[in-house]
């Protein structure tokens, strides 16, 4: 199988060097990785004395700004509820399903745009274009084709993750050198052979970027989607929140608004960025 290089290409042995460095790095519970989650957690306590400080200071009316300790008191009510709780599974649950159809579709239309550099340049604009346009400016429309429905979510969601993957998946199959794919030919191999093991591996690592970019994009457009049509579709977290807008509820509003922000925290540094890394070291380019 073929990698592609940027630079310096390591080799087999300085891959297993690089793989046995990070087996053998301290884990979460050792020095290193505690003076880790230490640094991540400390911008979070600033921010949450600020906060109380200046709720403190001002004393604002309980409708413009509330105390930390009342939002974590909203956020144990809505627990105990049980509303938050189902609220957070229907979503991640909307989420996961929107990012296998988007992988699904996707990579595979990257790939085949890739294959052509005539195509692709001539797909780049409209690629470009769709991906500038949020899914959330198309819910109007979808709200109009599909009603308020699941289906109306889903596709906001859908759309909103697939321009990223596509476009990834083929800027990473452009991106490898023409020399890899001339050397397969030069030993017999065909263009299925060469799209197995030159284009599909080689595209891997900018194939996670698109989708690491796709899923926060696709998180938003979710929870702007619940915000409209989770009434009629089942509730979600945007449906939390916006609720909680509708009774005046602020402590409600903002502890939603931080399950959220948590939420991707953990989606993003627990999931998707060790499988990124992963890939890039297993198929990506590593410097020596």
């Amino acid at each position: 199988m073929v990698k592609p290089a940027s630079t310096t290409t390591a080799t087999g042995k300085d891959l297993g060097a690089v793989r046995a460095a990070q087996s053998e790095s301290p884990g979460l519970f050792g020095v290193a990785g505690l003076s880790s989650v230490i640094r991540a957690l400390l911008p979070f306590v600033v921010a949450i004395l600020a906060w109380w400080a200046i709720w403190a200071v001002l004393d604002p009316p309980e409708i413009i700004l509330v105390s930390p300790a009342s939002v974590f008191g909203s956020f144990i009510d809505s627990i105990a509820e049980g509303a938050l709780p189902t609220f957070i599974a229907r979503s991640l649950a909307r989420l996961g399903i929107g990012t296998l159809i988007a992988i699904g579709l996707g990579v595979p239309m990257g790939w085949l745009l890739g294959l052509d550099e005539d195509v692709a340049q001539a797909a780049e604009p409209i690629m470009r274009f769709f991906n500038a346009v949020s899914g959330i400016a198309w819910l109007p429309a979808m709200i109009i084709w599909f009603g308020f429905t699941e289906t109306t979510i889903q596709a906001v969601i859908v759309y909103t993750m697939l321009f990223p993957v596509a476009f990834n998946a083929m800027i990473g199959v452009r991106t490898i050198p023409k020399r890899y794919r001339d050397a397969c030919r030069t030993m017999g191999a065909g263009t299925l052979r060469i799209i197995r093991d030159v284009y599909m591996p080689g595209s891997f690592p900018s194939v996670m970027t698109g989708l690491r970019l796709g899923i926060g994009f696709g998180w938003r457009a979710l929870i702007a989607g619940e915000f409209v049509v989770g009434t009629t579709a089942g509730g979600g977290l945007g449906f939390f929140i916006f609720d909680a807008r509708t009774q005046g509820v602020i402590g409600k509003v903002m502890a939603g608004m931080i399950v959220l922000g948590v939420l991707w925290l953990l989606m993003d540094r627990l999931i998707l960025r060790p499988i990124e890394e992963t890939i890039n070291v297993k198929w990506g380019a590593v410097s020596a």
